[in-house]
């Protein structure tokens, strides 16, 4: 196995670093940022991603992209990762990635020429219509209603943990076009403009206190008959290679991540006087060689999707794997603070936080706020454990569907 990338990837790394060093302010640490500043400083560094080429590079030339090979995407993404330089709010997995490539393959060229410079450009953000309040692991059980009336498509019903909805000026929706089919069928995928009336968007507060998802509300809300990718009750193919995309580069840069993660865990137990202790140290190598498993995992989904454009149903033991990892790793971080770890105060620091910040009293922040409290979801959203095994027992193994499945 040949785990080197190809010379011109590594061309490109070169360049992506020296527009980081050139770019980033000396000693910057995203996590010394509040909420306000946040995302003031991820608006403009968008617009200094956009301005040099670091945005859509493995788009075709005729969109607005560089048409480099889609491992250019991976060596950014890694790069990123390393600095730990966030993707802002408007070039997010939703907007750029999901979005942007979703309308690359299933868009007409009057949507490509519509959308796609928006995406690029940072100055439309999208966000995501897909689970209900009794639709979200069973997606296909969605009520959202749609139907046409004239040149108008006219929407009515709710969506539910929408991600930074309130910063949405674009919504991408399943909605059921034919409630007479079959679940998987008579669904449409439409593009919705969420700054119009009847729509309404109200922010869900979460156990860490911020307010990243949203409740959205259509009361006869409308959008153009041609904003539909796909065809008419064709919505659930549309909706699964979007679905695909959201793996991705993410096999290269979770392994980067989780490994930053890895280091910190190692500095908690030395600061707390636990690195002696012959339990923790076994538990700490049980998730070094689990981020080490995480990370050839990656490349065999790298090599998929480098070779065939899209990622089949394997994918889903990646999210399997680092979700329910990743809430081992957190319930330790936990019990290495002792009852301190009970207590949230003082500033969120990034993942990348510095050795000297782990020993400042206010550090907890970091692990209850970003990892031990979001961790418990992360079996949840993108996918639950439970659908994740479904997959690939049913699609991968050939398994028979269990009882009450359809």
């Amino acid at each position: 196995m040949d785990l080197r990338y190809p010379p011109e990837a590594e061309e490109f790394r070169v360049e992506v670093r020296r527009f980081l060093s050139d770019h980033l302010p000396v000693g910057f640490c995203f996590g010394d940022l509040d909420r306000h500043e946040a995302l003031a400083w991820t608006d403009r560094w968008r617009a200094t991603m956009a301005a040099n080429g670091m945005v859509g590079v493995s788009w075709p030339v005729e969109y607005g992209g560089r048409g480099l090979p889609k491992i250019a995407q991976v060596v950014l993404a890694e790069e990123f990762a390393k600095s730990g330089v966030p993707w802002g709010r408007n070039i997010d997995a939703t907007t750029l990635k999901m979005m942007g490539n979703t309308l690359l393959r299933w868009g007409s060229e009057d949507q490509k020429r519509r959308f796609l410079p928006g995406i690029l450009s940072g100055d439309e953000n999208w966000v995501q219509g897909y689970s209900e309040p009794d639709a979200g692991s069973d997606l296909a059980g969605l009520t959202l209603q749609a139907r046409r009336q004239g040149d108008e498509w006219v929407l009515n019903g709710q969506k539910i943990w929408t991600s930074r909805g309130q910063l949405g000026d674009w919504i991408f929706v399943l909605a059921r076009t034919d409630p007479a089919a079959p679940k998987h069928r008579g669904i449409t995928f439409f593009l919705v403009p969420m700054r119009q009336q009847g729509v309404e968007v109200r922010p869900i507060v979460t156990s860490t206190g911020e307010a990243e998802f949203c409740e959205v509300f259509f009361t006869d809300a409308r959008t153009d008959a041609g904003n539909l990718l796909g065809e008419i009750n064709g919505g659930w193919a549309v909706a699964n290679s979007l679905l695909g995309l959201e793996r991705g580069e993410e096999a290269a840069t979770n392994p980067i991540l989780f490994q930053g993660e890895f280091e910190r865990l190692v500095d908690l137990a030395r600061v707390n006087g636990r690195d002696r202790d012959a339990v923790v140290r076994q538990r700490l190598s049980w998730c070094y060689s689990k981020v080490q498993i995480m990370r050839f995992l990656g490349y065999r989904i790298l090599t998929t999707w480098l070779r065939d454009g899209e990622l089949g149903p394997e994918s889903s033991i990646a999210k399997l794997y680092w979700s329910e990892y990743h809430q081992v790793a957190t319930d330790l971080a936990l019990e290495l603070m002792g009852t301190g770890g009970l207590v949230r105060e003082g500033r969120r620091l990034s993942r990348q936080m510095r050795t000297d910040e782990v020993r400042a009293p206010n550090s907890n922040n970091s692990w209850i706020d970003i990892f031990l409290l979001n961790a418990r979801s992360g079996t949840v959203y993108a996918g639950t454990s439970e659908i994740q095994r479904n997959i690939l027992g049913e699609r991968v193994l050939g398994l028979p569907k269990g009882p009450g499945d359809s």
